[in-house]
């Protein structure tokens, strides 16, 4: 089994980019949204907790599956501890039950994230984002307040990983296919036309 994690800032095409992913490759697509937005349906707002908690149960119960792997994507704030701790955990997860882990960085610059902000396909998925003046107002605060691209060097060394379980892409002018075929060459994974 693999597990993929895709992580950037918002907008970055972490998404787009694991539907890609999944398109050619018998890997599962598991995006942040998939909990975030049915939570805000039922609660009326983001709740953390009830969405760890779904997350928790997915991750715990796809990794007793014989399912070629999972891909999942999320913003990882650098200057967050927690954030690191999170990326850990469910690693560890994985490789204890003998899954091999990779990472996955996009990034792009704002002025393209705040464009992709509002692309059908991120609007169609997350429907918290469908507000586009008060998506961008988030998107900016968070810019503001959290560091989302590592520096160079920094994940294979917060997760004493080998430097080839890392991949960071520079998206601003791929599409989610290309990037989709770096990420596949670089970790060998299986193909498959869908």
């Amino acid at each position: 089994m693999k597990l993929l994690f895709i992580f950037g800032a918002h907008a970055a095409g972490k998404m787009t980019v694991g539907q890609a992913v999944s398109r050619i490759t018998p890997m599962k697509l598991f995006h942040n949204h998939m909990t975030i937005e049915p939570v805000i349906e039922l609660f009326g707002a983001y709740n953390g907790a009830v969405t760890e908690r779904l997350r928790q149960v997915v991750f715990e119960e796809f990794v007793k599956t014989d399912n070629y792997g999972l891909i999942f994507t999320f913003i990882w704030a650098f200057d967050m501890p927690y954030d690191e701790e999170y990326v850990k955990r469910l690693s560890g997860m994985y490789r204890a039950a003998g899954a091999e882990v990779d990472y996955v960085e996009l990034i792009a610059p704002q002025d393209v994230r705040l464009v992709r902000n509002r692309t059908e396909n991120r609007l169609k998925e997350k429907a918290s984002k469908r507000d586009v003046a008060l998506s961008e107002q988030r998107f900016l605060d968070a810019e503001r307040r959290y560091r989302c691209v590592s520096e160079p060097g920094e994940v294979a060394a917060r997760l004493g990983i080998p430097a080839e379980r890392y991949l960071r892409i520079d998206n601003t002018n791929l599409t989610p296919e290309e990037a989709a075929e770096q990420i596949v060459r670089h970790f060998g994974y299986e193909r498959t036309e869908k």
